[in-house]
This record gives structure tokens, sequence and C-alpha cells, in this order.
């Protein structure tokens, strides 16, 4: 009998059944996806650094090398468990051409590796140790996603030829926030081509207790053994790969939680609209003598249906959207173990959904007990007791048509009843917001800032090269007499030792330097001013147990100086464990110097990076913009995605909501539709005041969305960011798009709902609705 009254029931109700239906879908569905990938990201992960065997630790170094030294070490240390050193031969981007492309303009360090022999291997496609032979090449993946390069190409490496025979993964440089990547060449080819580049070496170690790495760490920098380049752990490289495509979960994961709240909301938008449909009907049944338990099974049963069929629709939903959002994850990290596992997590995502709805339906059927028998049989819907209606009087009212006023009366007479549509526009405007907030900040030149880098035009790196200071102040004589440069200065990295809190000594990189001149952002306190000042990464300070106004022990020419800590910041360069200072030094080799410049007019970047290149060949000039455009855009492109189908998903919600409560007021208004009918109002009149209605919730709703995803969002996306080594945010806001197109468009939606759900207020008879 159930299964009759609810199937008719839903044949009937078919707009407000397929409604709710659709909201159940929905968040299903963005739950689910949000599960299913984020399985997939980490068993895809996790996959591809243990078929690849990454390093635990790995230090770059440039220059003279004591092989026989560090194999003593690693054969001394417990925790080792293979130890190897690799050759990475740096190629000029302009001696690399693949098919028609020039890689001149490529901010990447691009170089040649040959296959390893113990660990830290080069992948094909499939997830094979790629073995190359004689005149072939295997590329980057990234060079194949950005089109530079496919298969059958030649390709010519400073001078000399090969035919790209496919392309690999390289779980150390995978991501394109890694500053190298690697070329896999044929042994025979490696050492012909061997000194038409410089050498840079790749010392890893793989250990037998990854916790251990700590301990490692230290045991390595107390040896005094090479470190002349960036230290990268496990734990960086499998961040680095993560955070492209667990930015666009994360906020997949962000929304879909708001979803789910507006789901509950929509879900009582849509029982209170069928009740007021049904409130004559169901005084009859109470009248007849029907317990509340019985009418209640009746709706319950209706509300199983849909939300098993909604929480099914939405998992077959996510299954087709989840290729699509796979695609980077497997194209760069191959099929994840835990495919199988991650349906699971999906379904049991939805069943949790599923769950949580009936609950919510449940509690919102008690609703029965507050029915009226007399009131419903004798006005056929509830009789609200209006408030703060009194509050304007209408023949004071010079501002507004007589409709507009009565519309916005009505939303303050009734507060509660709208309480809960403000509530879904709130949310609707918040959902479309912080995600295109969070894509124009990640997007936006300054957001570097937050990274370790600052705002400038053209940044120039000198390394792997002698007399680096020489070759430093050569450059900066030339940018003395140019006057298209507004601002301009040099930084230089070396290594000092470093006092921890136990009693051992670790190697620091320290950027000195002015920093003032193109400055970063900090996540706690300011750049270092003073020669005893010094400024940590936020990796640094954690190991180091540091923050702002404690002492750090440095050893220069075999004292021991006191600096105090003046800032931490977020940085994503040299493995993130960097500091900064102003103080003078000349007793320690310069590892690399970098220097920054601004021009002063912008159009004139790409003209003076290439006649700097052409001066001076030693050096790595590169455009800013382009880095970041290199260096981010995979995750900008993520976010992007992200951001779209949050607008979507908003508007949907939104002319969905707007819709059904519109048809709710126009069932729960017959009668007081039917009075202001018989005193002369129009049709026309009549869905003035409902269009009206709909403006003033929606303004109210967007002015405190844009509040909320300016503060509580821009505090949610921090977190997110900060789960990726970013520690201090903030939203750098596209005005036009977030203070002016978003509202239109929300404006656009909410009207097309509005009139499609009060077209049926013209039609209400008033010998129906007026009863003695």
């Amino acid at each position: 009998m159930y299964f009759r009254i609810v199937r008719n029931d839903i044949l009937k109700n078919k707009l407000i059944s397929l409604a709710t239906m659709l909201f159940i879908a929905v968040a299903a569905m963005l739950v689910s996806l949000a599960a299913i990938l984020a399985i997939n990201l980490s068993g895809a992960l996790d996959t591809l650094m243990t078929k690849a065997k990454t390093p635990h630790f790995m230090q770059m170094h440039s220059g003279e090398i004591n092989t026989s030294r560090l194999v003593n070490f690693a054969e001394r240390n417990r925790n080792v468990d293979e130890f190897q050193v690799i050759e990475f031969l740096n190629i000029d981007g302009a001696n690399i051409i693949l098919g028609d492309n020039s890689m001149a303009e490529n901010v990447q360090d691009n170089g040649l590796s040959i296959q390893s022999e113990k660990f830290d291997y080069l992948l094909d496609l499939d997830g094979n140790i790629i073995n190359a032979r004689e005149g072939e090449i295997y590329v980057p993946i990234s060079y194949m996603k950005e089109n530079i390069a496919k298969i059958g190409d030649m390709a010519a490496i400073s001078g000399q030829k090969f035919i790209v025979a496919g392309f690999l993964r390289d779980s150390q440089m995978n991501s394109t926030l890694s500053a190298s990547k690697r070329f896999l060449v044929n042994e025979n080819d490696y050492n012909k081509i061997r000194n038409q580049g410089s050498i840079e070496y790749l010392i890893e170690f793989r250990l037998k207790d990854l916790s251990a790495l700590r301990q490692f760490e230290t045991a390595y920098a107390t040896a005094g053994l090479e470190a002349n380049g960036p230290t990268v752990t496990y734990t960086l490289f499998k961040m680095m790969n993560a955070i492209s495509d667990g930015m666009m979960i994360a906020v997949i994961l962000l929304v879909s939680a708001l979803v789910v709240a507006i789901a509950f909301i929509c879900i009582r938008f849509t029982l209170l609209a069928k009740m007021e449909d049904d409130y004559h009907e169901i005084g009859v049944l109470k009248a007849i003598g029907l317990p509340n338990a019985y009418i209640k099974k009746i709706y319950f049963a209706k509300y199983i249906v849909i939300a098993m069929f909604g929480s099914i629709v939405g998992f077959l939903l996510s299954l087709m959207f989840k290729s699509l959002l796979l695609e980077n994850i497997r194209l760069y990290m191959g099929e994840s173990e835990n495919s199988s596992i991650a349906l699971l997590f999906g379904i049991i995502g939805i069943l949790l959904v599923l769950l949580a709805i009936l609950i919510y339906v449940n509690n919102v059927l008690k609703y029965f007990k507050k029915i009226s028998v007399a009131e419903a049989i004798r006005f056929g819907a509830s009789q609200e007791i209006s408030s703060g209606a009194k509050r304007f009087s209408l023949n004071r009212n010079r501002l507004f048509n007589t409709n507009i006023f009565l519309g916005m009366n009505d939303v303050l007479a009734r507060k509660k009843l709208y309480a809960t549509m403000l509530a879904v526009l709130v949310f609707a405007s918040f959902i479309i917001i912080v995600p295109q907030n969070l894509y124009s900040t990640i997007s936006s030149k300054s957001f570097t800032q937050f990274m370790g880098i600052g705002d400038y035009d053209m940044r120039i790196d000198i390394q792997q090269t002698g007399n680096i200071s020489i070759k430093t102040d050569e450059i900066l004589k030339k940018m003395d007499k140019d006057r298209s440069i507004a601002n301009y200065t040099a930084l230089t990295t070396k290594i000092f030792k470093v006092k921890m809190n136990d009693g051992t000594e670790e190697n620091l990189k320290i950027e000195l330097g002015d920093h003032s001149a193109f400055p970063i952002a900090y996540s706690q306190g300011n750049a270092p001013a003073r020669e005893n000042e010094i400024a940590l990464s936020s990796i640094n300070a954690d190991e180091m147990n540091k923050k702002i106004g404690d002492a750090v022990t440095l050893v220069i020419e075999g004292k021991e100086e006191d600096f105090i800590v003046s800032g931490v910041y977020s940085d994503i360069t040299n493995g993130g464990k960097t500091a900064k200072a102003v103080f003078t030094d000349n007793s320690s080799d310069i590892m690399w110097s970098l220097i920054i410049a601004e021009f002063s007019e912008t159009s004139i970047v790409h003209e003076k990076i290439s006649e700097y290149s052409s001066l001076y060949s030693y050096a790595k000039v590169s455009d800013v913009a382009e880095y970041i455009a290199q260096t981010f855009g995979s995750t900008i492109n993520s976010v992007e995605k992200a951001s779209y189908a949050a607008i979507g998903v908003s508007l949907f919600i939104t002319i969905l909501i707007t819709l059904l409560f519109m048809k709710m007021l126009i069932a729960k208004d017959r009668t007081s539709i039917a009075i202001i009918k018989a005193l002369g109002f129009t049709k026309s009149d009549i869905k003035l005041q409902y269009v009206s209605r709909s403006v003033v919730v929606l303004f109210i709703g967007i002015v405190l969305g844009t509040i909320l995803a300016n503060t509580v969002g821009e505090m949610l996306a921090g977190v997110i960011i900060s789960s990726f080594g970013v520690d201090s945010f903030k939203f750098s806001v596209n005005p036009l798009s977030a203070y002016i197109l978003s509202p239109l468009i929300m404006l656009f939606a909410v009207l097309i709902a509005t009139f499609g759900g009060i077209s049926g207020a013209g039609q209400i008879k008033i010998s129906e609705n007026i009863k003695g």
C-alpha cells in the first residue's frame, strides 16, 4: 500500500519530487567525488613513489665532490639502506629543441640523466622502468601536456640529434613546482654530450626507517658533507606532487560541505512546500482519526525512495565526472592501486549523506504535530502571525512603488519564513565567491610573495659556475647604467652552521642582502633589518622550534654569534628550508647568487630579458610572469576548473531553491492573494510584489555571503593553502568578478526562477480561497 501511495504522490508532484532528488544527487555527487579523488590521488602518488623508489633524502650539489667520503658516510650510518650519486647534466634552454619548439624561454633547469641503478627510477607511462636506447630521448611528461613535444619528434640537445621515444614520470621532478626537469638518454649518448653542460650531483639516500629522517639530516650536516645546493626530503617530494590536484580536491570538499548544508535547507523547503499543498488533506486525515505517526510514515516512505534514488544518481554522476577530474592524476602519476577502495569510500560518503538526510527528514516531519485540524480544514493553509509589519507605514512611503513596498514589508513581517531562503542564498554566494577569490589569488603575480618569492619583473640566477661574486658584480655594474630599471638588488646564498637546541649542528642556507627591496609576505614578524636579525622559513622554524624573538646561534669563522628571529615566512624554493639575513660575510663561499629587478615599463620586460640573456651566457635570465605561469600553471588550472564547477553548482541550487520557495509561498499565500485580488490588484501587481521579495532577500544574501567569503572564506582557503606549505595567506580579490559579475549572474538566476515560481499566482480564484 505504501508503495502505491508513494508512487502516486511522486507522479502527482513531479516537480517537487524531481527537485528534491536533484538536491540529494548534487550533494551525494560532490561528496562521492571528493572521496574518490582523494583516495585515488593518495593511492596513485604512493604507487608512483613506490615504483620509482623515491629518495628519502636528496642533496643537490654543484662543484667538486668527494664520492669516497660519501660512500664511507653511507656505510657507517646505521639508518642508511641504499645510497647513490646521480649526475644531472644542466643544458641551457637555448640548446634544447624539441620538434619545432625551442626551450630558450623555459624557466626550468632542464638537464640530461641516465637511468638510476638502485632507486630513483624514471618510469614510462605504463609505470615501467625505462631503458633508453642509443639515439632515443625520453621527455618529462609536463612537456607532453604542454604540447611542446610528441612521440616521434626530432630533438636536438647541444647539436646532438635524438628521437623522442616517449615520456617519463619523475617522482622527484614531475611537479611544475620543481625547478628542474630531467630528460632520460642512453649512457653512451650521455657521455658524448657530457662536456656540453654543467654537472650537478644528486646525492641520494633511502633509509631503513623513514621516521629516522630528521636524525639522518642532522648526521649529514654534522659530517660536513657536500651541500652546495637545495636539500629535499621525501615529504616535500610528496607535497609537490600532490599540490595541484590536492588543491582542486580541497575546493571540491569545501563546496561539497556547503552543498550538503544547502541540501538540508532545500529539503526543508520541499517538505514545507508539499505540506502547504497538502494542508487541507492532512487536516482531513487527522480529522478522521489517522495518527500522526501513520501520516508521517507516508511522507517518510516517499523521501526514502527519493533519497535513495537521488543518492544512486549522485553516485553515477560522480563516476561520470571522476574520469575527467582524474585525467591529471593519471597522466602524472599513473593508475592508483586504490581505485577499488576509492569507489568504496565514494559509496560510504554517499551512504553517510543518505543517512544524514533521512534523519533530518524525520526531524522536519515532526511539524505534523503542530498542524491544527480546524485551521487546515477551514483555511487550507497555515495561518501565520505577522510581526514587524507595522514598522513601516504605506502613507509615509515616498521611495518605492506600492507593490515593491508591500513585497519588502512582507519580508520584514515574516522574517522567520524568509530566513531559510536567505540562508541558501548566503551559502550560494559564498560557494561562488570563495573559489573565485582563491583562483584570482593564486593566479595573481602577488601570490608569489606568500610562497617566498618577491614581486619583481626579472630574475637572474648565477650558479654552477666559478667566480660567482665577480660575475654578480659584472651584471650589477651593467644595471647601474640601465635607465630602464626602476629598482634592483642582489641576494647571495651561503651555508652556515647553526646550533640546534640539542647541541648538534646543522647546515643552514642563508640568503644575504637587502630583503626590503622586493619584500615577501611574512606569516609572523618582519624581514630582518638589523645585522643581528634573521628570518626563518616556516619549515626551518618548525624544525628548530623557534618563534619570533628567539635566539639562533650561527657559527661564523669558527665563532658562535646569536641572531634574533625577526620573522617567519613560507618558502617553496630550495626545499623550503631557507633563512634570510642582512649581515656581511666574507668567510664562506657563495652557493648561488640571485639578482632581481623591476623595470620602469612592463612593456620592455621581454626585450630586456633577451638582452641580458645574450650578454651573460653563464646566467639564467627569467621573466617572472612566465616563471609563475610555468611553475604554478597546473595548480592554477586545477583551481580554475573547481571554481567554474562551483559557479555551476551554486547557480543550479539558486534557481531550483528560488523556484520551489516561490511555489511554496504561492501555496501558503492563496488566501491573501485572493484578498488583494478582490481589492483590485492585478496579476502584474502581484508578480511585482513577489519579485521584490526575491530581490530583497537576494540583496541581503549577497551582502552577507560576500562578507563571509572575505572573512570565514579567507580563513578556510588559508587552511587549504597552508596544508601545502604556505602559512601566510590573504585573498587577492578581483572586484569585477566577485562584486559585480557574480551578483548580476545570481540576480538573473533568481529573477528567472521567481517568474517561473509565481506563474500560478494569477490563476488563484477569489471565490475558492476566501471563505467565511
